[in-house]
């Protein structure tokens, strides 16, 4: 069994700044790439960021520049900065282990527009 909890998020003004993190249990032998995906009201889930196990990396082109996805040992983080109105949505981390996707709850980030 995988689990994954992620923390980090809340509400904060445009601009601002927040730090995600996910921290991943269990069995995780074989794990490959992890990532976050966010999903706002009325839209679907997107991609925001993913890094693989060997560390290479892929960005949304929304937020090229200003997120950060970073790895280590059993944690996945995403520094957020220059937040804005749009970037208001539920946060996901994702990992795929052995060609199976495994999520997190989610954490609620909010930037009042």
């Amino acid at each position: 069994q995988v689990q994954l909890v992620e923390s980090g998020g809340g509400l904060v003004q445009a601009g601002g700044s927040l730090r995600l993190a996910c921290a991943a249990d269990g069995n995780l032998f074989g794990m490959n790439t992890m990532g976050w995906y966010r999903q706002a009201p009325g839209k679907q889930r997107e991609l925001v960021a993913l890094i693989t196990n060997g560390g290479r990396i892929n960005y949304a082109d929304f937020v090229k520049g200003r997120f950060t996805i970073s790895r280590s040992n059993q944690a996945v983080y995403l520094q957020m900065n220059a937040l804005k109105p749009e970037d208001t949505a539920v946060y996901y981390c994702n990992a795929e282990i052995w060609g199976a996707l495994y999520w997190g709850r989610g954490t609620q980030v909010t930037v009042p527009s």
